[in-house]
């Protein structure tokens, strides 16, 4: 019997081919989920990386090819309404979702010497408190016995320092706590909450010269690529994972800081 047929999973920030967001969607499809992910084109073409206009339709039918119902919708996440806007459409189009993955998250280079309110300003509102209040609302209209999950994107700020990215460091820090207390709140109702730490991920960002100064540091001689976190989320949101909450997992492949 397949455990995800049925099943519905939302998935933020996916606007890129290249991205973990779309990796995501891919393994959990595959897997027979059906697919609902919100983008902003707005931040993402103001990034290095940049993006195509076309790339979340493009994404939206590479899912779909894979057999299983597909939605989507550019949402601005620093938005307060954001959350019931995108629950209301998600139950609206698909039904109500099981699985939520916290995937979006605004960055900017900073550090102590030109950090702005502003800078914090943004990266609280996308990184802390748009996680935040989607997971508390998607809890309070949860309404079956078990299966349902959260899965936190972390960074892996307590496993060392990140200088020049003070805001980012800060905020995604915070999913950490926000992570372990809210695992213990949402046990009751049945809904495991974990965060996951991806380390450095060839998602587009990395120069020739990034990539030889870290792939020494990766013991098993490779950079970390969108499917290896992926597959660790797929586990994570599986009936198989039902005993595992308030954790922050290192799917970093051993990465050394």
């Amino acid at each position: 019997m397949n455990q995800a047929k049925e099943k519905i999973a939302v998935i933020t920030g996916v606007s890129r081919l290249q991205g973990i967001g779309t990796a995501i969607c891919q393994e959990l499809a595959e897997a027979g989920y059906d697919i609902f992910f919100t983008y902003w084109m707005k931040y993402d073409q103001t990034m290095p990386w940049k993006m195509d206009e076309d790339e979340p339709m493009k994404i939206k039918d590479l899912l779909s090819q894979k057999g299983v119902n597909v939605s989507c919708m550019e949402l601005d996440l620093t938005q307060v309404d954001a959350p019931q806007l995108l629950l209301q459409r998600v139950t609206e189009e698909l039904g109500y979702p099981d699985i939520l993955i916290n995937n979006a998250a605004h960055s900017t280079n900073n550090d102590y010497s030109n950090i702005t309110a502003d800078d914090l300003d943004q990266h609280f509102l996308v990184n802390i408190r748009a996680t935040t209040l989607l997971s508390s609302l998607f809890a309070q209209g949860f309404n079956k016995r078990s299966g349902g999950r959260i899965v936190n994107i972390t960074s892996g700020q307590f496993q060392g320092p990140m200088p020049g990215e003070l805001a980012y460091a800060t905020t995604k820090g915070a999913i950490d706590a926000l992570t372990i207390t809210l695992s213990a709140e949402l046990a009751p109702l049945g809904i495991t909450v974990n965060a996951v730490n991806p380390g450095p991920t060839n998602t587009g960002w990395m120069t020739e010269e990034i990539k030889r100064e870290i792939q020494p540091r990766f013991p098993f001689g490779r950079i970390g690529e969108p499917q290896d976190v992926a597959k660790t989320i797929k586990f994570l949101v599986s009936e198989d994972a039902a005993w595992i909450t308030g954790q922050i997992i290192h799917s970093e492949g051993g990465f050394r800081r």
